[in-house]
């Protein structure tokens, strides 16, 4: 077993302020037009650049994504009688490639870029996730494995019947989760499988970064009998760190979070089965139990895997050409069907579509160059 990355996969705070009434104006009209065309459109101010999705949502008017570093931001109408009118979310790309403390920088130059000023007592942390990955081929997960012990304090009792998940495929667990938000969560998962699944191709960059440095050869994507990577993840949410550690501000969680961290991993276990012991709490720690409990041990602040941001966009920019390539020829092999093209026609009408879709651009080139300029606008990857 090797950790081939740990870090902080999420963070949300709250912040005390609002933002300014001209920066509320020029972001209303932008909506209206993205409400009316039905895509996110891209928005500049003060040097910041987002795309404005065309819808808020949870009393906020207003939802920005930071480009591919995976940050949203969420703007309320600014109203005195409601002073936390900002909320921001910053993923696991930002956080895994660039630390803690360059996301704090960026939350802050961010918003006084937008004109926004608050104080350090104005933010208010509402969760933060922290996560080890392990590359354990032979991993089996047995949701059975897991321990939980029972306190008399009920936010901190868990019962295999109400707090416990498992999701299996193809035979075998590929996740279990314990606990449930918005107080703690422990999840262990297959995180090779969601990263296929979903499209993360910028994880296997960062796991063979680690490896790298490690000496040890660089994951295979398409063996998985060799690149099976385990994410242990602890969600800590506001009931978690607000109620039970009063960890409202940064100060506070620096000082604290690995003690969250250290307590979570001792509540929930991952254990070997000793047959002959019929007191589940003797159980010993699975090696991947005391491999991440030593991950964590270490500080958690400045936790990264120096990924340069240029590389970062490559590898966003070469999953969006596949994306859309796969669907573009989707979309002509079915329009070939709608033509009754047969099998042994099929070549030369893809071959053929290229030219049949510039002489039709060319109707309309105005239009056609508008829309490549939206769209280099959009993806903003170069």
């Amino acid at each position: 077993m090797i950790v081939v990355h740990k870090g902080f996969d999420t963070i949300t705070l709250a912040i005390q302020a609002n933002i300014p009434q001209e920066l509320f104006e020029t972001l209303d009209a932008e909506r209206e037009e993205a409400e009316e065309a039905r895509e996110a459109r891209p928005f500049e101010y003060g040097g910041a650049d987002f795309d404005l999705l065309p819808y808020g949502g949870n009393g906020y008017r207003f939802i920005l994504k930071g480009g591919p570093l995976d940050a949203h931001w969420f703007f309320k109408k600014p109203n005195s009688r409601d002073p936390w009118g900002i909320r921001v979310t910053l993923g696991s790309t930002l956080l895994a490639t660039q630390g803690l403390g360059h996301a704090r920088a960026y939350i802050e130059n961010t918003l006084t870029r937008l004109g926004v000023r608050f104080a350090a007592h104005q933010v208010s942390i509402a969760r933060a996730d922290f996560c080890v990955d392990v590359l354990a081929p032979d991993l089996e997960l047995i949701p059975e494995n897991f321990v939980m012990h029972s306190h008399s304090n009920r936010d901190e009792h868990f019962s295999p019947d109400e707090h416990v998940r498992s999701n299996g495929k193809s035979g075998r667990y590929t996740s279990v989760t314990v606990g449930k938000m918005p107080g703690r969560q422990v999840i262990v998962y297959d995180k090779r499988r969601e990263v296929i699944d979903r499209h993360k191709p910028i994880w296997w960059d960062i796991w063979n970064s680690r490896l790298t440095a490690l000496g040890h050869t660089p994951l295979d994507p398409k063996d998985p009998a060799s690149s099976r990577v385990w994410r242990v993840e602890i969600r800590a949410a506001k009931n978690l760190l607000k109620d039970r550690w009063q960890i409202r501000q940064w100060a506070e969680f620096d000082n604290l979070f690995g003690d969250v961290i250290a307590e979570a991993l001792q509540k929930v276990r991952y254990c070997e089965p000793d047959p002959s012991d019929t007191n589940r709490a003797r159980w010993p720690n699975n090696p991947l139990w005391d491999l991440v409990g030593e991950a964590a041990n270490d500080d958690l602040v400045e936790m990264r895997s120096y990924l340069e941001p240029n590389v970062i966009k490559t590898i966003h920019r070469e999953e969006h050409i596949r994306m859309i390539f796969g669907q573009a020829l989707g979309l002509v092999t079915t329009l070939a069907a709608l033509e009754d093209v047969g099998e042994k026609d099929l070549q030369t009408f893809i071959e053929g579509a290229g030219p049949s879709m510039w002489e039709a651009a060319k109707d309309d080139l105005g239009r056609a160059y508008r829309k490549l300029a939206d769209a280099r606008a959009r993806y903003r990857l170069t």
